[in-house]
């Protein structure tokens, strides 16, 4: 399994991060263009909270996860969490948290 959650991270990686490059160098690199973007429909604005939602769950598990175990490493999942996304965070979570 914790290949498969390494294979997860690094997908979960690449797909969005391709999405996302691929919109900035269309909108001119605007972190306040892909706010509003995210905000576009009301789709969009649940798809936001709910990956808020999840992003501050998984933060709150690794924390408190990482206090238990003492597995340090596991925080790494945190700021991929914020800088990438949960579906990166998360596999790459599972498989520091397996390691």
């Amino acid at each position: 399994m914790r290949i498969l959650w390494l294979v997860l991270a690094v997908w979960g990686t690449i797909h969005p991060m391709y999405w996302f490059i691929t919109w900035f160098m269309e909108n001119e690199w605007s972190i306040m263009a892909m706010v509003d973007a995210w905000h576009a429909n009301a789709a969009t604005s649940g798809l936001v909270w709910d990956l808020t939602v999840a992003a501050v769950t998984l933060t709150l598990w690794v924390i408190i996860e990482s206090i238990r175990t003492r597995n340090w490493r596991g925080l790494l999942a945190i700021p991929a969490t914020y800088c990438i996304g949960v579906s990166c965070g998360l596999p790459l979570y599972l498989f520091l948290r397996r390691g």
